[in-house]
């Protein structure tokens, strides 16, 4: 497998994998995203490639405090191959790269995998809680909430 930089030919292949691996969701749109993050850094969106297949992706960030680890997916019948592990290790090499201290991340709380997985490359819990506010509607929330 190759880690490489996104290229926007790749944006359909990169969209079907976050929603195979279920990182989307209704309220917010993964294709605005990836536009806004072609805006900014997009040299830090990172895929995974094994013979022209996109396999896997992760979107990093660094805000000049801490690095952002988003949009971590590795396509279902590639997990637990390595792709995860080797995708982390150069958006690790990126962020310390530039001093990044520290890298912060979210998970959805009923993802196991995902805790477990974080936890096996030496990740740990911080004691915080996540906030959000929504500045910009991606699809307005059919519910009424401001997700």
């Amino acid at each position: 497998m190759l880690v490489r930089e996104f290229k926007i030919s790749a944006q359909s292949d990169v969209l079907c994998l976050w929603e195979q691996c279920n990182l989307t969701r209704p309220w917010n749109d993964p294709k605005l995203d990836l536009q806004r993050k072609l805006k900014g850094q997009p040299d830090w969106l990172l895929v995974g490639v094994d013979a022209d297949e996109i396999i896997g992706s992760v979107m990093v960030g660094y805000d000049g405090h801490r690095g952002w680890i988003n949009y971590l997916a590795v396509r279902p019948d590639q997990q637990r191959s390595g792709v995860g592990r080797a995708l982390m290790m150069e958006a690790e090499r990126r962020l310390l790269g530039v001093g990044c201290p520290k890298i912060n991340l979210q998970i959805r709380d009923d993802n196991r995998d995902a805790v477990a997985f974080y936890k096996s490359i030496g990740f740990s819990r911080d004691p915080v809680v996540s906030f959000g506010k929504r500045l910009i509607p991606d699809v307005p929330p059919a519910d009424g909430t401001d997700r």
